[in-house]
């Protein structure tokens, strides 16, 4: 059970911007679980739950009929899982995996949809949080169709940097190709080419972040613009 103190030591960037009454209320219905590595749903799964995550990283994949898949927006400790209740539709058009583990606040979706409908500060965060991801798929049409993979890359790792918080990435080629919508060899390509570029550390299922300014240098306007979009999440 969380503790009944302030929101702030959520750490989820939602649930810490709502009012007290408004936090009080979600409160009972809160539940603490760590989401390991892997699969969380599939597209056409019911929506049974939103995870508020604390940590780590959620990829949303879009899959086609052959098994090909890319992802369209990441999730971290700014965001929210189990969005597609707002349009009453009750499933998800998308893949969500595990990127890296996390704790998250999971929440029945009944009582999410409950809150939603109240019509306050957690419904106009909901809709804003939209309007990010929205933002992130439009600009990963425009990363996948224009910019080379060694570009990609490099906005990938940034932007999953940016969500662990951390310069080590535990992730495996299998994990970075289903992501960027590429075959192994060719994220082992890039990621060798940014490699002898002193950019980064690469060895199996570890990528290490050596010179994030040069990195930036590598990488496609994308993640400076993903990246201030986040930022900037909440606005008042």
């Amino acid at each position: 059970m969380l503790a009944a103190a302030r929101q702030v030591d959520v750490r989820n960037r939602i649930l810490a911007t709502l009012p007290h009454r408004e936090f009080r209320r979600l409160l009972g219905h809160l539940e603490s679980v760590h989401l390991a590595k892997g699969e969380l749903c599939i597209a056409g799964d019911t929506v049974r739950h939103a995870y508020f995550p604390v940590n780590g990283l959620l990829s949303l994949r879009s899959t086609t009929e052959a098994g090909s898949t890319a992802e369209v927006a990441m999730v971290g400790n700014e965001g929210i899982v189990g969005l597609p209740m707002i349009n009453k539709k009750g499933t998800i058009p998308y893949d969500v995996c595990v990127q890296t583990a996390t704790d998250a606040y999971k929440i029945k979706i009944e009582i999410f949809q409950e809150e939603f409908d109240r019509g306050e500060r957690l419904q106009k965060l909901a809709l804003a949080y939209t309007g990010l991801l929205i933002a992130q798929i439009s600009q990963l049409c425009i990363c996948h169709r224009f910019h080379t993979l060694e570009q990609a890359l490099a906005r990938w790792l940034l932007v999953a940097q940016d969500r662990v918080n951390s310069h080590t990435l535990n992730l495996t080629q299998e994990n970075i190709s289903n992501s960027i919508g590429v075959s192994r060899t060719g994220v082992t390509m890039a990621a060798c080419s940014l490699q002898r570029a002193g950019l980064i550390r690469y060895s199996r299922g570890k990528i290490e972040i050596l010179d994030q300014a040069r990195l930036e240098t590598k990488s496609c306007e994308c993640y400076r613009k993903i990246r201030d979009e986040v930022a900037q999440f909440p606005r008042d």
